[in-house]
C-alpha cells in the first residue's frame, strides 16, 4: 500500500499530547500514532453503524468461583453463531485468562460482551472489535 504525506498544523499543547501518547503507547513516530487514531474513529464509527465486525472478549476470572465457568459455558453454547472460538489459559495464581474470538454486528457482540463482563466472578472483561 502506497504512502501519502501530507502536513498537519496543531496547537502547542495538542501537539504535546499527541507526543505524549505516542510515547506512552510506544508508537515508533507521530504517522502510526495518528494512523491508529484514525483506524479507532473509523471503527467506532462503524460500531455506531452497527457493521458487521470481528473480535474478541477477553475475561480474567477465578474458575473456582461462583459457577462461572458453568455460566460462561452456558452463554457461549447460546452464541453460536457470534462465537468463532475460545481460548483459556490457567494463570500460577488461580486466575484464568480467556479470549473469546467473535464476529457479527457491533450490537450483537457489545450485548454478548456485556453479558459476558457483567458475570458475577469476572474480574476483568474487555471487548476489542475490528473491522473486517
Amino acid at each position: 500500500m502506497s504512502v501519502t504525506r501530507f502536513g498537519v498544523s496543531l496547537e502547542q499543547d495538542l501537539l504535546e499530547a499527541l507526543d505524549a501518547f505516542v510515547q506512552d503507547n510506544s508508537y515508533a513516530n507521530r504517522s502510526q500514532a495518528i494512523r491508529s487514531l484514525i483506524e479507532k474513529n473509523i471503527v467506532e464509527k462503524k460500531w455506531q453503524c452497527n457493521s458487521h465486525v470481528a473480535g474478541a472478549i477477553v475475561v480474567v476470572y477465578d474458575p473456582g468461583k461462583n459457577d462461572i465457568v458453568h455460566n460462561l459455558l452456558d452463554i457461549q453454547q447460546t452464541h453460536t453463531k457470534q462465537i468463532l472460538s475460545t481460548q483459556r489459559f490457567f494463570r500460577e495464581n488461580n486466575l484464568c485468562l480467556e479470549v473469546i474470538t467473535v464476529e457479527g454486528t457491533a450490537q450483537q457482540l457489545t450485548k454478548l460482551s456485556d453479558e459476558i463482563i457483567s458475570l458475577k466472578g469476572v474480574i476483568h472483561g474487555k471487548l476489542i472489535m475490528s473491522r473486517i
